[in-house]
């Protein structure tokens, strides 16, 4: 079973730019799609942004042209770089894998916490 530790994330102002790891133990991630969720408190976790096996990658239109999703296979780590980000881009980010049978996004990690000051 693969296991998915974020880091990276903190306090910064407005404007400012942080980049996210997601670092999977326990076997390779290459063959799995990988995506960023976020959950700000009192709303559902949303999605941010996904990789596929492929690197075909997809965003939230509220995150297009700011944040670029991306992966190293030999680190077997996902990365989520994140410019321009404003206040309401705060939340806990989480990395998660998807099943390659079910194609639910199965395994999560414990999330990062991203806090954008105006």
């Amino acid at each position: 079973q693969v296991q998915l530790v974020e880091s990276g994330g903190g306090l910064v102002q407005a404007g400012g730019s942080l980049r996210l790891s997601c670092a999977a133990s326990g076997r390779a991630i290459s063959m799995n799609d990988m995506a960023w969720f976020r959950q700000s408190p009192g709303k559902e976790r949303e999605f941010v942004a996904a990789i596929s096996a492929y690197n075909t990658k997809n965003y939230a239109n509220s995150v297009s042209g700011r944040f670029t999703i991306s992966r190293d296979n030999a680190k077997n780590t996902v990365y989520l770089q994140m410019n321009g980000l404003k206040p309401e881009d705060t939340a806990v980010y989480y990395c998660a894998a998807r099943n390659a049978i079910t194609a639910r996004y199965d395994v999560w990690g414990q999330g990062t916490q991203v806090t954008i000051s105006s």
